[in-house]
């Protein structure tokens, strides 16, 4: 056997083995994706019936659950240097099982507070899962890495119809008490996801310290200190944080301050998620050609968009029209901020940096999820539209400092 032909086998070898992980990554991303989208479902409704008088707080849960995606970026990283991805992806599905157990327990108590923490639990399982992303891109080739995500998104669609049909399905399954057979059924879906995880075969990945052949490490500091990374970072959380401020707030908006049905209000929720994942497979493709800027850009005149169709009145097209720019807004703004925050690092330095990155960006999240509870209760419907303008206003003067910036180091 010549060398040309070891080296051919080798990358075969390679290839077949990054598609069996890529493939079971992607079922256990169809499955555990339906986190999100049943909890954003049913979640605020079921809090808002939990509540007195005071409605103010009806979003808290969800708040909960997005706190829980930020402890949960954290743990798993944790977890999978003790236990490796493998294990650590299993606890995080078990996690989701458990978080529904407890909601749904709360929901047959009446304890709002306890809700709370269940939905908190199911969101630590939901940052587990946004790493799934990262483990088949590291368990492929490079050459098939942009692919092996692609994958993973496509996963995502899956999740944005099936969360929602389960809600639909299970929501009414244990009346008297509305909502909690939904979260009863992430039980199930959560043990099927184990029983897919199981059979991954994912080499564990050390961290790097001290000097490398791309050069030494350089502090954290250093690093997010950049114009290039503070803007990709305020771009990316500023997108994600609007986009839970009105998402959080529509079901509540539509249920219970317009009296559509739970099931058009569900439904509102799968195509915004439909429209948060399916344009995925040629966003990478618009930042390469028109470089990230522009796409962050678009994305934000998008959620300008967004805001103007929900301002335009309370029918049904609208909320569901506002929901679907919302996601379209969402996947440009966030995946090109992304791209934008990947270039302000070296590859040896990944992990720290979007450590760093997802303990912010979920914070803000979290305190987006929980003002919007507030927002809606006090102000309504067209204060949370209201506030997209000032963000992306901001957002967008930033993108043009950077390009001026940087127009003027390039020779």
């Amino acid at each position: 056997m010549t060398a040309w032909q070891g080296k051919g086998q080798g990358i075969d070898h390679a290839l077949r083995g990054a598609r069996y992980n890529v493939y079971l990554l992607t079922a256990a991303q169809a499955v555990l994706g339906t986190i999100g989208p049943i909890v954003f479902s049913v979640g605020g409704v079921a809090g808002y019936q939990l509540l007195g008088d005071d409605k103010s707080l009806a979003t808290a849960p969800l708040t909960g659950f997005n706190v829980g995606v930020a402890l949960g970026a954290v743990f798993v990283a944790a977890m999978s240097r003790m236990l490796g991805r493998k294990m650590a992806f299993m606890v995080g599905a078990l996690l989701g099982a458990g978080g529904g157990v407890v909601a749904a327990y709360a929901l047959f108590q009446s304890d709002f507070w306890l809700f709370a923490l269940g939905l908190c639990i199911s969101g630590i399982a939901g940052g587990f899962t946004q790493k799934l992303r990262f483990a088949a891109a590291d368990a492929s080739p490079s050459f098939y890495k942009p692919r092996a995500i692609s994958w993973i998104l496509a996963g995502g669609m899956i999740s944005a119809v099936l969360g929602p049909q389960l809600v639909i399905l299970t929501k009414d399954m244990l009346a008297p008490v509305f909502f909690a057979g939904a979260f009863i059924a992430l039980v199930p879906t959560c043990l099927a996801a184990i029983a897919i995880l199981a059979f991954l075969k994912l080499s564990d990945l050390r961290p790097v310290t001290g000097v490398t052949l791309a050069g030494p490490v350089r502090p954290l500091r250093e690093i997010v200190l950049t114009q290039r990374f503070l803007t990709g970072m305020i771009c990316g959380i500023s997108t994600y944080a609007l986009m839970t401020f009105m998402m959080t707030g529509a079901p509540i908006a539509m249920v219970v301050g317009c009296g559509f049905s739970q099931d058009m209000a569900t439904l509102g929720i799968q195509w915004h998620v439909l429209a948060m994942f399916a344009p995925s497979f040629f966003t990478g493709m618009l930042v390469t050609r028109f470089g990230a800027e522009k796409v962050v850009a678009c994305g934000l005149v998008i959620l300008m968009l967004c805001a103007v169709v929900a301002h335009a009145g309370i029918a049904l097209w609208n909320f569901w029209g506002a929901l679907v720019l919302l996601g379209l807004g969402w996947n440009f703004g966030f995946i090109g901020s992304t791209a934008i925050v990947a270039s302000s690092y070296r590859p040896h330095e990944a992990d720290k940096v979007q450590g760093f990155h997802d303990i912010i960006l979920f914070s803000a999240v979290a305190l987006a999820s929980f003002g919007s509870g507030k927002v809606l209760t006090a102000y309504g419907w067209d204060m949370l539209s209201a506030a997209v303008w000032p963000v992306t206003v901001f957002c967008l003067l930033l993108l043009v400092s950077l390009f001026i910036a940087e127009k003027r180091r390039s020779p």
